[in-house]
């Protein structure tokens, strides 16, 4: 079972260069084959994202621009984590409840995914997600 000690942040090679920076991100750096990337954008002021969990999907998210908040729970412990640096991603391992809050303007979320879309392996209601802990 996934605790929130399981979600770490992880660096992303990041190569300088005065012309500007590139980082890339390659099955070496995230500890699960990409099988789906999607982004956020123009999310307006004040809305939330996220609101679930995945019974077997993992999830890599970056803040490609701006910043936002990441609250993730796992049942019994919550921790919000920043994400502003677009060299710098979080983990998200399976079964764990997350929430997007407080995007900055101009923000850009990256989600590299472990899994094609599936409806059945997302749970959707917090008490329900309560429930698969104990």
């Amino acid at each position: 079972m996934s605790t929130i000690q399981d979600c770490k942040l992880l660096n992303i090679p990041k190569i300088e260069d005065p012309r500007g920076n590139l980082s890339v991100i390659e099955n070496n750096v995230i500890p699960f084959e990409i099988e789906r990337v999607y982004y956020l954008y123009d999310v307006p002021s004040g809305a939330e994202r996220g609101g679930h969990s995945h019974k077997e999907q993992q999830e890599f998210l970056v803040a490609l621009s701006g910043s936002f908040d990441v609250i993730l729970n796992d049942g019994n412990q919550q921790k919000t984590v920043t994400l502003n640096k677009p060299f710098q991603g979080l983990l998200i391992t399976n079964g764990i409840w997350r929430e997007l809050k407080n995007f900055s303007s101009g923000a850009v979320c990256l989600v590299i995914a472990s899994d094609v879309f599936s409806e059945e392996d997302y749970i959707r209601e917090f008490s329900e997600f309560l429930v698969t802990k104990s």
